[in-house]
């Protein structure tokens, strides 16, 4: 490609040089820059935006259920739960016990009701865990009162349980989040690296081959790695090659229509939309109406639903989501082909070569490659963030099994603290470590401190019950756990339980998951501008250049996310000087800590610093599962790496009266210490690579003739561009 010729991809003026790459005026550095911060801008805000907005405070709409029966009686439960208000239960009448479970196995329903044949009896409340352990959860919810109402016990039956190493049910979450992540990554790199690959008759095996291949490390990864997916490796290669394909070839027709900007338009669909829209996470039938129709259309949902089939409904329902897949795996080329005979090969913005043999780098801010080298970059790179998040989440929370989780036992005396403790141990000890308390004043302070998950109040009085003191606000996963547990043990007991909330969820974060998203907005928009700085404005070479524009971006950023969450969508009230001040520390301390790297390495950095700051720092936060039920290597990150942190602060301002802040505010200044020290040195060290001619020119030329290394710079601005956003959006 001759730089001299090609346009601004911002739409800029420039100043042509006949012996080199066109020459950036003010205005057009202007835009340029201005381009740079929106993108992670709107990366951050289209992510969390829609996340927190979905899944902030999700109630069941239509939650489509049946009431087992015949005859007046069973048509009145019909009809109290369609009046349910706001429309949440959608109820239809069967007659059998088989009709119903046939019904749930099919997915046709999330649940159903059997009354008891007597007054005063024990209904049957039937649900399937492995259509979605929250759906299950939501459908108990719903047919519990109605129980309750009538006088009636209950029991529940699992039709559908899940298997021993999927206990959570976020195996066919992993998978389906690896298949999209295989389907869209590569094509950002090859947009500036191998873009005379993209041509669909170039493109097509390379898709099979590649989709053949990701599919098997995902299913290997989840199968014999981890121990979550039991055989069935064909037919998981069968529709993860149709996903992953489905993907791939859209997103060749988005860059074959935009350029470089396809890896916003794939983020969109595959991640911000596809996750909510997925059922994977949370049931669908709480996603307000829009996620519900991109259930039945995107390929996150379909590839999602088709692994639910395989491996816990014997391939019901099976068809349809394979059919969804192959809608766009026969569209997307089709489409692709008519945009080449009607305006030929060329890709936006991309690098206008035919062959291998035009000088081209491999990867973001790296020298010009020979072709073999670009081609192993174009493989390892996707490859290692998919390894990464499909290996990390998967091993970490695939099979929660609580140990050692803090409970306070109470007694009058600790005497007989102590005692209730030593029987307790033999059957709890495992799961629990049971500290002895004698007082509940004692207790609960250690709750509110978070030293403690619960306490357990042993009766004042002989024949008076229990009392169970909970913190749903530490997590309702939690709560749930401590509550079936310590109620078993008041049961055998022979004592009655009450249970105490003391620092409930607000209606504003009914899944308690608010915290988490804050935190990993603040930590996401650290990072990426780094990268996104790295790959669109390489004459920033000195770390004075970059303080003012972090600083800005950093408070910027936290007033932005800060009005986001608070003011528009409603799930954090209130602590506004406090977030927004601790959010600009985080996203400046992550942004020092990420460029120490991306400086220095480019962005082959981003694979290690998101591995880090986002992937092992989720199951380390608690903020999804407690991390008393995630292996023991989080419990000693949760002190160290800066997402716990701020996931604590954000929980910590809005439910624990701020303890713990100063600790928490104190490791990510030590994250940001530690990046300014790293910075400098990097100075030191780009400034010896500047004197033996290495490294990219500080400044954008604006006269003279630029060189060989000018040349490589311009095609290296537009790969590093891309390469950040594929990066991120993953």
């Amino acid at each position: 490609m001759d730089p001299s010729t090609s346009a601004p991809p911002d739409g800029g003026t420039v100043e042509a040089s006949p012996a080199g790459p066109p020459q950036e005026d003010r205005k057009t550095r202007i835009a340029r820059y201005v381009a740079l911060f929106a993108m992670p801008f709107l990366m951050v805000t289209m992510m969390y935006a829609t996340y927190v907005g979905t899944m902030h405070a999700p109630a069941p709409r239509d939650l489509p259920v049946a009431v087992v029966g015949a005859g007046p009686a069973a048509e009145q439960l019909v009809a109290g739960l369609d009046a349910a208000p706001g429309d949440t239960v959608d109820a239809r009448l069967v007659a059998t016990e088989d009709e119903a479970v046939g019904l749930l196995k099919d997915r046709d329903i999330a649940g159903a009701l059997l009354p008891p044949a007597e007054a005063g009896g024990t209904a049957t409340i039937y649900t399937a865990n492995a259509a979605g352990a929250s759906q299950a959860s939501t459908v108990q919810q719903v047919l519990a009162p109605v129980a309750v109402e009538n006088e009636w016990r209950t029991s529940v039956e699992d039709v559908a349980p899940l298997a021993d190493g999927d206990m959570s049910g976020t195996a066919v979450l992993f998978a389906g989040m690896g298949m999209m992540l295989a389907g869209y990554v590569p094509l950002s790199l090859m947009t500036m690296s191998l873009p005379y690959l993209l041509r669909l008759r170039r493109f097509l095996p390379l898709a099979l081959g590649w989709s053949a291949v990701t599919s098997t490390v995902i299913w290997t990864i989840l199968g014999p790695v981890v121990g979550a997916v039991d055989g069935h490796y064909l037919q998981f290669l069968g529709i993860g090659m149709l996903a992953t394909g489905a993907v791939a070839l859209t997103q060749l027709l988005f860059t074959k229509l935009v350029g470089p900007l396809a890896v916003l338009f794939g983020m969109l669909l595959w991640v911000v939309f596809g996750m909510p829209s997925s059922g994977l996470s949370l049931s669908i039938h709480t996603m307000p109406g829009f996620f519900q129709f991109l259930h039945g259309v995107l390929p996150l949902p379909a590839a999602g639903e088709a692994l639910r089939s395989l491996l816990y409904f014997d391939g019901r329902g099976l068809g349809s989501h394979l059919l969804t897949l192959t809608v766009w795996v026969l569209a997307a080329p089709a489409l692709c082909l008519l945009k080449e005979r009607r305006s030929g090969h060329a890709i936006p913005a991309a690098p206008a070569v035919d062959g291998p043999g035009e000088p081209l780098p491999a990867l973001a801010g790296g020298p010009v490659r020979a072709p073999r080298t670009r081609y192993v970059a174009a493989v390892l790179f996707p490859l290692s963030i998919l390894v990464a998040v499909v290996g990390l989440m998967g091993a970490s929370m695939h099979k929660p099994e609580v140990r050692d989780m803090p409970v306070a036992v109470v007694g009058a005396t600790e005497q007989q603290a102590r005692q209730a403790v030593a029987g307790l141990e033999p059957s709890l000890g495992a799961m629990f470590d049971l500290r002895p308390v004698d007082s509940v004043r004692e207790a609960t302070a250690q709750l509110t401190d978070q030293e403690v998950a619960s306490a357990y109040v042993l009766p004042t009085a002989p024949g008076g019950g229990a009392e169970l003191l909970t913190a749903s606000a530490a997590g309702p996963s939690q709560q749930t756990i401590l509550r079936s547990v310590f109620q078993q043990v008041a049961e055998k007991q022979e004592m009655a339980l009450e249970t105490t909330d003391v620092r409930p969820l607000t209606g504003d974060d009914t899944m308690g998951s608010n915290s988490l998203y804050v935190a990993m907005s603040w930590i996401m928009a650290g990072f990426l501008i780094m990268a996104v700085l790295r790959g669109g404005a390489p004459e920033l070479r000195r770390f004075r250049q970059f303080l003012p524009l972090l600083a800005g971006w950093a408070v910027g950023m936290a007033v932005w996310l800060w009005f986001l969450f608070d003011v528009l969508i409603g799930a954090v009230n209130g602590h506004a000087g406090v977030l927004i001040g601790a959010g600009a520390a985080t996203i400046f301390c992550v942004a020092l800590a990420a460029g120490a790297f991306t400086r220095t390495i480019g962005l082959a950095a981003i694979v290690p610093v998101m591995i880090v700051l986002m992937l092992l720092g989720v199951p380390a936060s608690g903020g999804g599962l407690p991390i008393s039920m995630v292996p023991d290597i989080f419990r000693t990150l949760q002190d160290v790496l800066p997402l716990p942190a701020a996931v604590d602060i954000a929980r910590s301002l809005v439910y624990f009266d701020s303890t713990g802040l100063g600790g928490n505010l104190l490791t990510i200044a030590a994250w940001g210490g530690a990046g300014l020290v790293l910075n400098l040195l990097a100075d030191l060290w780009l400034a010896h690579r500047a004197r033996q001619g290495k490294g990219i020119p500080a400044e954008v030329p604006r006269a003279g003739a630029p060189g060989k290394a000018e040349q490589a710079d311009a095609e290296e601005q537009r790969e590093d561009a891309a390469l950040a956003g594929s990066a991120a959006a993953s």
